[in-house]
């Protein structure tokens, strides 16, 4: 386990159990106390938890963990979906991405398709975004022609909410919403964690000819707190081979087409 999956499965255990000690949690993870007294302290310092004499104690937003600790999370599956999901979209398409790891995962695979790189500045594929790391790693290519949608960020996600970011999605049209979600489930649809997230998502999805939910087989079937939309919204859902045969064929029997990747 490297110190990246390490500092996600800290902040995941501290979800679960409000609390934890070094020395038990140490013996747990196979590593030394030391090690994880400088994984608290780091943590600490990023105000995801509240240390304490012999270990550290769950802060407030630890639930909801910073992009950078979220990346390990099934990453292999994510880059999957992310290219499939690319692949999608039109070289010259109007294209809305919100924020997370696996629409994050979306945005590289479009810049890098050689049919976009090949684009002139006159057709080239368009990017509207609430995520300041997918603008600033699409600010630096030519053939992406990038618009943000402004607002007030959300530093759990990166994300721009607000009334601002939802009065410039009003006044556009795309061709195609990419949205990553919490969870997605054939009844209730797909729902985010964050009510504000969830907000700017819908309208994503309503400014759309076409959405896409990218999701991989972990949040297949759970629900969130807050709605993004209803299933009937959603044309395509692409996830990975593990998600079960009896949720696909409920999405299928939906309209919703599935592409496992």
């Amino acid at each position: 386990m490297n110190r990246y999956e390490r500092l996600n499965t800290l902040l995941e255990i501290l979800g679960v159990r409000g609390k934890i000690e070094v020395d038990g949690i140490a013996e747990e993870l196979q590593v030394s106390g030391a090690t994880i007294r400088r994984d608290l302290d780091h943590l600490a310092e990023q105000q995801l938890l509240t240390r304490t004499r012999g270990g550290a104690v769950a802060h407030a937003v630890a639930y909801d963990l910073p992009l950078r600790y979220k990346t390990v999370r099934h990453a292999d599956q994510k880059q999957r979906i992310g290219k499939a999901a690319a692949d999608l979209v039109d070289p010259t398409a109007v294209v809305g991405l919100n924020g997370g790891t696996t629409t994050t995962e979306v945005a590289r695979a479009l810049a890098t398709r050689a049919d976009v790189a090949r684009t002139d500045a006159d057709t080239a594929i368009t990017v509207v975004t609430n995520a300041l790391n997918i603008a600033n790693e699409l600010a630096v290519r030519p053939q992406v022609k990038l618009v943000v949608t402004g607002g007030v960020v959300r530093s759990q996600s990166y994300e721009l909410m607000s009334p601002l970011a939802e009065k410039i999605l009003a006044e556009l049209s795309l061709d195609i919403t990419v949205l990553g979600v919490d969870a997605i489930d054939p009844d209730a649809g797909a729902s985010a964690h964050h009510e504000g997230e969830a907000a700017i998502n819908r309208l994503l999805a309503d400014r759309a000819k076409t959405v896409v939910v990218v999701a991989d087989s972990s949040k297949i079937g759970a629900r969130a707190f807050a709605a993004i939309c209803p299933i009937g919204v959603i044309d395509v859902l692409v996830t990975d081979t593990e998600a079960g045969d009896e949720d696909v064929r409920r999405f299928t029997e939906r309209g919703v087409r599935v592409i496992q990747v």
